[in-house]
């Protein structure tokens, strides 16, 4: 097994309503997600993808699609908290992303790997697999979102 990681960047904003401290407010980041798969190398002469484990800009079209495109330059809220939507709903045409969980860097990251995980299954079967998503909220914060090993 060979394990590949494609990093991509994009801006949003968030906030963190029950924090104890400056992240309570309307702020944004830029952050960075490292997608880490793990497969064979193909052995397919002849063919684009011959010797490696996946294009990364295949990864780059699907992380577009599902994470990136739909949160870059948005503002990522907890469905839960009521006023900061209501806020956003009197700005017509504004990007929000409604999470279901408070958008911390440890929510994000598992909700990333969450719609990433079945999208890679889907197109490419079980010969590849979401190993982590990673997600940079600072150069010095991050949080790493796994896929559950088997025990046995």
């Amino acid at each position: 097994m060979i394990r590949i990681t494609r990093k991509m960047e994009f801006d949003a904003g968030h906030r963190i309503p029950d924090h104890r401290s400056q992240c309570r407010n309307l702020h944004g980041h830029r952050y960075v997600l490292e997608i880490t798969l793990e497969g064979e190398v193909q052995d397919a002469p002849g063919q684009s993808d011959n010797g490696m484990v996946l294009d990364f800009s295949d990864i780059k079209a699907i992380a577009r699609e599902k994470i990136v495109d739909p949160w870059d330059h948005a503002f990522l809220v907890c469905k839960s908290d009521t006023a900061v939507l209501e806020f956003l709903k009197s700005m017509p045409g504004h990007k929000t992303v409604v999470t279901a969980k408070v958008p911390t860097a440890e929510n994000l990251a598992q909700l990333a790997f969450d719609v990433l995980a079945p999208a890679f299954a889907r197109r490419y079967g079980k010969d590849l697999v979401l190993h982590r998503v990673r997600l940079y909220e600072t150069p010095n914060c991050w949080a790493d979102a796994t896929r559950a090993t088997e025990v046995g």
